[in-house]
């Protein structure tokens, strides 16, 4: 499924089973070896678009604007493909390049993250635009991302992934690039998952780092395997935050609700919103 199928999709889209779903016994033994050899978080994409490409892996909804959108295994991994050509070529990115995320919690980040891994640069998380090679903004924060004197990219965080009414200056916008990017990413180098991968609250990681923690707050998370789905209302500015609304969902074989302004259902809300989506977990 292309990034333009996301459109059509928006609403209502399968939902994952409970654990005694199609994703059973046989999807976790089968999660269980292909991630055996995962040292990158880009490695446990691959590893899930092998296993079963038309689950669910992230469900979004932003509670301020009413925003739901659910992206596959084969989605999500397209838009970061598209993303990771978007970084290796056109922003001419190389591993150990500083990539500052001024991004909330929301599915593009989630996109960039992967997309960072992919290509082998260091997703700084809320890092300084001064010292980074390329900033990545949203619609709040692109007053400070002109710091970076390198090559700057704008999100609008639209509803699907929209672009800017006017393109801010002096950035690409990221809607109106990224659709024409490859389906495909290869890295011009191999990716070494032991260099750094990963900046949040100040603390460096490798992509190994990344993959090794986010397996060992699976299980603190109740993600069990494949049929886990986990409500999070972090943010990604920690840690636990990006554990919660990505990397220990994507590393269990599960999937994620992400929801952003969360504060904004109340308790009832938030209750309707996990049977519905039949939520076996939550982080918030």
């Amino acid at each position: 499924m292309s990034i333009r199928d996301l459109t059509a999709r928006r609403k209502r889209l399968r939902r994952t089973g409970g654990p005694a779903g199609r994703w059973g016994r046989r999807a976790r033994r089968t999660l269980a070896r292909v991630n055996a050899t995962d040292r990158t978080p880009a490695d446990l994409l691959r590893s899930a678009l092998a296993a079963d490409p038309g689950r669910p892996l992230v469900t979004f909804y932003d509670d301020a604007t009413g925003e739901r959108v659910e992206l596959s295994v084969a989605t999500f991994a397209n838009w970061v493909a598209k993303t990771a050509n978007l970084l290796q070529g056109d922003l001419g990115t190389e591993p150990g390049d500083r990539v500052a995320l001024l991004l909330p919690a929301h599915w593009q980040t989630a996109v960039w993250l992967l997309a960072c891994s992919s290509v082998g640069v260091v997703a700084d998380i809320a890092g300084d635009p001064a010292a980074a090679d390329v900033v990545v903004s949203g619609p709040d924060s692109l007053e400070a991302a002109r710091a970076c004197r390198g090559e700057r990219v704008a999100l609008a965080l639209r509803p699907l992934g929209g672009r800017f009414p006017q393109p801010p200056d002096g950035f690409v916008d990221y809607a109106v690039e990224v659709p024409s990017q490859g389906d495909r990413f290869v890295p011009f180098s191999p990716v070494d998952p032991d260099e750094p991968a990963l900046i949040v609250a100040g603390a460096e990681m490798s992509g190994a780092e990344v993959v090794e923690r986010a397996l060992g707050d699976a299980a603190g998370l109740d993600l069990t395997g494949p049929g886990s789905r986990l409500l999070s209302g972090l943010g990604f500015d920690t840690w636990g935050g990006l554990s919660a609304g990505l990397y220990a969902p994507l590393a269990a074989g599960g999937s994620v609700v992400l929801c952003r302004h969360l504060e904004e259902l109340g308790e009832e809300g938030i209750a309707k919103r996990i049977e519905s989506e039949r939520v076996t977990a939550s982080a918030r």
